[in-house]
């Protein structure tokens, strides 16, 4: 009995064993003519990190090293590690009845170097050199991914061992390819990059001409970067390699570090011309400015010093990030023409950050060709919009344009009214002038009659006004303590001519002093920080801001501010505009300051002009009412 149930153990043991085999081993991937093509992933791949690189071939075809191969824990594996060696392997299983061609195609370009055991009928390996830090004529087939034909002679599974080294974090997506297959993918491939090129061609070319044609410079850096993606794409995507430098290995090594410098560079650039960032954004452009000298610095430290930290792409998130928030902001201050802009860099933000967590190792994201090719369509949605945002801001430009010729076009149209307005009431007012003085002519001779009979009176009278001299000459003392404040008090308030007038305001510093006083009577306050203490400034009677150092002249904000007219004789204009109601002529003015008549015109209008606005506020003034004109 015991013999009988020890049996029954190891025969269910071993059914568990045999069971378990095929889900732990290696999936073998067969070859049919029904299956045009397959992608290796999960347990189809299993890997080796040759830490120390001196893993031989025969040691990893041996059976000590069978057990050390792990299926690989996402659907593409990747070189995290810069430099380090990898083995990968998987099993094929042949069909010598096939009718069809069969290869394996690497998919990412960027892998240095692919050292390629390929299995032979007579039980030895081939070994084949690939990788982009060979001269690409060298490769078995002249295409811009690595392929390998393959023999299919038998029925067995053969094993294919690949040893991998890359400056780069590299997928490693393994296709199995049947040849028809292959020629009808590439010639789509190599359809579809031709468009994706071709369109960075029209678009470039376009904005060309138009920064020809315009001279600005938001043209010219979206040349520049457009330029830039496409040679970044075509250094990675190895149409560069296979098409502009086949047997420069070294520098197809740096390429794509010099495209990515200057694609961050020019967008930022771009950033900055396009959405005004200098005048919208005073600190985010110092930001971008700062942002585009470390760059610069980086990557020269990295081309002299260290060339491996050129893999260290996410740091192209910064100035990413940069041209992002940007955007976002000058959207949110208002700007529209920054929401295309925004909904540019939104895919290529997108794009950035599914490459990036797919780098972290979230396998999950990586979908195979699908998310290689994830950033090259991200580029190209961000090229369209941000056409569009330089459509949009030329559409705004020119709305405002046609805007402000429409302004004064109507502006023109009141100016030639009021003229033709003005030179009627000139005329008439002239006529008018003419009657009255006519009129005058007649009684000032009938009053020169009536002078000749009072020089008689007169001079009978100067024997009186003598004697009254001496009385006034007792006044003289009193009369001179307050003679300031009578004279000032005529001039404010009654008709007086031009040289009495300057009695009060000789010259120009009085009339500065004056101007001190009536504007800052309240006490002095920056217009800039508003700061309250000052100092005295460079020019006479101005005040400088004691915080921020804004110099504020006498004459700003008033109506003297760069007037041209001697600052008392605009003085004297504001107190006859004033003192007549507005209704005294520019030939008059003109005639009593000796100024010519348009200058007077436009001035009076000016005052004119702001007594009508004050002119509740008059009322209530009745002295030194003419004052209350001259501060804006």
């Amino acid at each position: 009995m015991l013999t009988i149930h020890f049996k029954k153990s190891f025969l269910s043991i071993a059914c568990l064993l045999l069971a378990w085999l095929p889900i732990s081993a290696q999936q073998v991937v067969s070859m049919q003519d029904t299956v045009a093509q397959h992608i290796f992933t999960f347990k189809e791949i299993e890997v080796i990190e040759d830490s120390t690189g001196k893993f031989s071939f025969d040691d990893i075809k041996s059976e000590a090293f069978d057990s050390k191969f792990k299926a690989s824990s996402s659907s593409t594996p990747q070189t995290k590690k810069i430099n380090q060696t990898y083995w990968f392997r998987i099993k094929i299983k042949h069909n010598d009845l096939l009718q069809k061609s069969f290869l394996l195609e690497f998919f990412d370009q960027t892998i240095d170097h692919i050292t390629a055991y390929i299995p032979q009928p007579n039980n030895t390996y081939k070994v084949e050199h690939l990788g982009d830090a060979n001269a690409f004529d060298k490769r078995l087939i002249h295409h811009k991914n690595f392929e390998i034909p393959l023999q299919n002679e038998g029925n067995s599974v053969q094993t294919y061992y690949f040893k991998i080294q890359s400056s780069q974090i590299s997928d490693i997506i393994i296709v199995l390819r049947s040849a028809e297959w292959f020629i009808s993918y590439a010639l789509d491939e190599y359809f579809y990059f031709g468009i994706f090129y071709g369109m960075i061609l029209v678009f470039s070319f376009y904005n060309l001409i138009m920064f020809v044609a315009i001279r600005q410079k938001q043209y010219l850096y979206y040349v520049l970067y457009n330029l830039s993606v496409g040679f970044f794409e075509m250094s990675t995507d190895g149409i560069a390699y296979q098409y502009l430098w086949p047997n420069a290995t070294a520098w197809n090594q740096v390429s794509y570090a010099f495209a990515l410098c200057a694609t961050s560079i020019f967008a930022l650039l771009f950033t900055r011309e396009l959405l005004f960032v200098k005048a919208k954004a005073p600190k985010l452009n110092k930001l971008i400015l700062w942002v585009i000298a470390g760059r610069i610095i980086f990557f020269l430290y990295c081309y002299l010093f260290d060339q491996q930290l050129f893999s260290y792409k996410f740091l192209e998130a910064i100035p990413l990030s940069v041209a992002f928030f940007t955007g976002i902001y000058i959207y949110r201050n208002g700007y529209q023409p920054a929401r295309f802009f925004v909904l540019g860099y939104s895919f290529l933000f997108a794009g950035f950050c599914l490459k990036f967590l797919i780098m972290l190792g979230i396998s999950w994201l990586n979908f195979g060709v699908v998310s290689y090719y994830s950033l090259s369509f991200c580029f190209i949605l961000e090229m369209v919009f941000l056409s569009f945002a330089i459509g949009d801001k030329v559409r705004i430009l020119k709305l405002k344009k046609d805007k402000a010729q429409q302004k004064i076009i109507r502006q023109m149209a009141v100016n030639a009214k009021l003229k033709d307005t003005l030179n009627q009431e000139l005329e008439s007012k002239v006529e008018e002038r003419t009657r009255e003085v006519y009129h005058k002519s007649l009684i000032i001779e009938s009053k020169n009659q009536s002078l000749e009979e009072a020089n008689a009176l007169l001079q009978q009278q100067a024997e009186e006004i003598s004697r009254m001299n001496v009385l006034l000459e007792q006044d003289n003392e009193e009369l001179q303590t307050s003679v300031e404040k009578v004279t000032r008090d005529r001039v404010m308030n009654t008709d007086v001519d031009f040289e009495e007038f300057s009695k009060i305001y000789p010259d120009k510093e009085s009339c500065y002093e004056f101007l001190s006083q009536l504007k800052w009577a309240n006490g002095y306050h920056c217009r800039k920080c508003n700061n309250d203490h000052f100092f005295n400034g460079h020019i006479l009677h101005s005040r400088r801001c004691s915080k921020c150092g804004y110099e504020e002249s006498v004459t700003t904000y008033t109506v003297f501010h760069n007037t041209r007219i001697p600052i008392n004789k605009a003085f004297y204009m504001i107190f006859l505009i004033y003192s007549t109601k507005g209704k005294i002529s520019s030939h008059k003015l003109s005639e009593l300051l000796s100024i010519r008549q348009s200058t007077c015109w436009t001035f009076g209008s000016r005052i004119k002009k702001v007594m009508e606005e004050r002119k509740k506020t008059l009322k209530k003034n009745s002295k030194n009412g003419w004052s209350q004109l001259v501060i804006e």
